[in-house]
């Protein structure tokens, strides 16, 4: 018997930090897909992704920007935030969402939040 993984899409423009977050989720257990910008996550469709990742800072539409277009069709769906930016306002425009994370951050914390996120979810749902 196999245990489908969780699907966990992450959209971010620097292709290191994307091997890097493949490679973390993968050694969870999850099943990572990866996308260098909120356009090619949108072709790619949002029907088998169980939980979303995605940079605040991107070129074209940005991680708030994408945070809003999901949620008009799949409001339940978590969403983390990232950003290497410091500013405290992003932290109000980041309401809604499942977690909020900055640039470094411990990659434990994140796999802790994403498993509690898609426990709530199954919960929930």
């Amino acid at each position: 018997m196999s245990k489908v993984r969780p699907v966990v899409a992450i959209v971010d423009d620097d292709p290191r930090l994307l091997e890097s977050l493949e490679n973390l989720l993968e050694s969870a257990g999850y099943a990572p897909r990866s996308f260098s910008s909120a356009g090619s996550l949108l072709v790619s469709g949002l029907s088998d992704v169980d939980l979303l990742i995605t940079d605040i800072g991107m070129p074209g539409t940005d991680g708030f920007e994408l945070r809003d277009l999901v949620k008009k069709t799949r409001a339940d769906l978590p969403v983390f935030l990232i950003t290497g930016r410091h500013e405290i306002a992003d932290q109000y425009r980041a309401k809604g969402i499942s977690g909020f994370f900055r640039k470094p951050f411990d990659g434990q914390a994140l796999l802790a939040a994403v498993s509690d996120a898609l426990r709530n979810q199954e919960t929930e749902g």
